[in-house]
C-alpha cells in the first residue's frame, strides 16, 4: 500500500537531509513530496492524498500548526511530525496541543525520527508469528485473543493514556496510545529496559523462578507503571492518576491481570523465553591414581655401568662402617674387663696368675 509523505521546510539543506535519511529505509511503499513553504505545501496536499506531514514550525507565511490545521482539512487522518529549532514553551505547548504524532527539536535524533515515520505510516514489522490457536485433550480449541485487543481493554478499563509491550532489545511490539510527549518515547523506553535487565540480573543472584518486580513514576507528564512479563517482555502503562493513593492498588491487580493474559498469548506464539541461572561449574574430572610401578620388572632390569659403580661404592661403605663398628664394640668390651687402678688386678687375671685357686 502507497503512502504519501510531504516534506515542509524553508531551508533546502534540511529537506535534502531529511529526504536522505528517509531514503535508508529502502521501502519502495514511501513517495515523497517537498515544499519550502506553506504554499506550495498546501497545493501538493491538493494533487495528493497526504499521509504524513512531516514539518518546521516556522514557516514563510505561516506557522507549521496552521499548515497542520489546512492539511487536515483535506486529510483528517494524516499524522503529523513537527520539527523546530525554538525553545519557548509557549510555542511547544502549542505543538503537544494539536496532538502532533511526534515533535523533535533540531538537531534532529534521526534513529528517533526514522522509528517514529516507521511507526506513523504503520511500516514497522511485528516480530511476532501468527498465533497458534490452543487446544487440548477433551478441551475445545480457542484463539487467544490479540495482543493488541488486550492492550486496547486495558487502556480503555483504566482511562491510560498509552500501554506498551516492549522486548529486552528496546522495541514496541505492541501498542496503544502515545505519550503526552512523543519525541521523548525512545529515549524514555531504552532507559525503562535497562532497569529491566538490571531485574533480570537481581532475580538471578537472588536464584528467583521468575522476575517479580514492580516500578512505579508518580507524577510528572503521566504516571508510569513497569512491570516485567517474562525476561524476554515487559508492559509499560503511562496515565494521570494511575499511581493515586484510591487507585495503585485496582491499577496494580488490573497490570499483573493483563500480564497473566500477555504471557498466555506470548506462550501460544512459543516466544515467551525463561529466567535460566547460571550453572553451576562442572566438576573437575577425576584425576588417574598414579600408575603402579612394575617392580618386577624394575628388578630384572639390568643397571647401567654408571649405576653398578655407585651401588658398588655404597655396599663398600656399609661394609666399612660395619668393620668399625665391630671394632669398637670389641674394644669396649676388652677394655670394660680391666681396672682403671694399676694396683688392682681383676679375679680372672688372678687365677691366671695362681694367686686364687681354680675353681674357689
Amino acid at each position: 500500500m502507497l503512502r504519501n509523505l510531504l516534506l515542509v521546510d524553508d531551508q533546502r539543506d534540511i529537506l535534502r537531509l531529511l529526504r536522505s535519511t528517509l531514503d535508508t529505509l529502502k521501502n519502495k511503499d514511501i513517495q515523497f513530496y517537498e515544499a519550502q513553504s506553506g504554499e506550495e505545501a498546501l497545493l501538493e496536499s491538493s494533487r495528493h492524498k497526504i499521509d504524513m506531514l512531516i514539518t518546521d514550525y516556522k514557516l514563510p507565511g505561516m506557522t507549521g500548526v496552521e499548515l497542520m490545521h489546512k492539511v487536515r482539512a483535506r486529510h483528517p487522518e494524516v499524522k503529523v511530525v513537527f520539527i523546530t529549532g525554538m525553545t519557548e514553551r509557549k510555542m511547544r505547548e502549542e505543538m503537544l496541543n494539536t496532538g502532533a504524532f511526534a515533535i523533535f527539536d533540531k538537531p534532529i535524533p534521526m534513529a528517533d525520527f526514522l522509528d517514529s515515520v516507521e511507526r506513523g505510516l504503520g511500516l514497522v514489522q511485528t516480530i511476532f508469528p501468527p498465533e497458534v490457536a490452543a487446544s487440548g485433550p477433551g478441551e475445545e480449541a480457542q484463539s487467544h485473543t490479540k495482543l493488541s485487543d488486550l492492550l486496547a481493554n486495558f487502556r480503555q478499563d483504566f482511562n491510560a493514556d498509552a500501554v506498551f509491550l516492549l522486548n529486552d532489545r528496546g522495541l514496541i511490539n505492541a501498542r496503544t496510545g502515545n505519550l503526552y510527549d512523543p519525541s521523548m518515547e525512545v529515549s524514555l523506553i531504552s532507559t525503562l529496559m535497562s532497569i529491566h535487565s538490571t531485574s533480570l540480573k537481581v532475580a538471578r543472584l537472588n536464584h528467583q523462578e521468575s522476575i517479580e518486580s514492580y516500578h512505579v513514576f508518580d507524577g510528572g507528564d503521566h504516571d508510569l507503571l513497569f512491570i516485567p512479563v517474562t525476561p524476554l517482555y515487559a508492559l509499560l502503562v503511562a496515565g494521570k492518576g494511575l499511581a493515586n493513593e484510591d487507585q495503585i492498588l485496582d491499577t496494580v491487580r488490573g497490570l499483573l491481570s493483563l500480564r497473566s493474559q500477555v504471557e498466555k498469548a506470548l506462550a501460544s506464539m512459543g516466544v515467551t523465553g525463561e529466567l535460566k541461572f547460571k550453572t553451576a561449574p562442572a566438576a573437575a574430572p577425576p584425576v588417574d591414581a598414579t600408575p603402579k610401578k612394575n617392580t618386577d620388572q624394575l628388578a630384572k632390569a639390568t643397571p647401567s655401568p654408571e649405576m653398578e659403580a655407585l651401588l658398588k661404592q655404597a655396599a663398600g661403605e656399609k661394609s666399612q662402617e660395619k668393620s668399625t663398628d665391630d671394632f669398637w664394640d670389641t674394644a669396649a668390651h676388652d677394655l670394660g674387663r680391666k681396672s682403671v687402678n694399676p694396683e688392682v688386678i681383676s679375679l680372672e687375671e688372678a687365677k691366671k696368675m695362681g694367686i686364687i685357686p681354680g675353681g674357689q
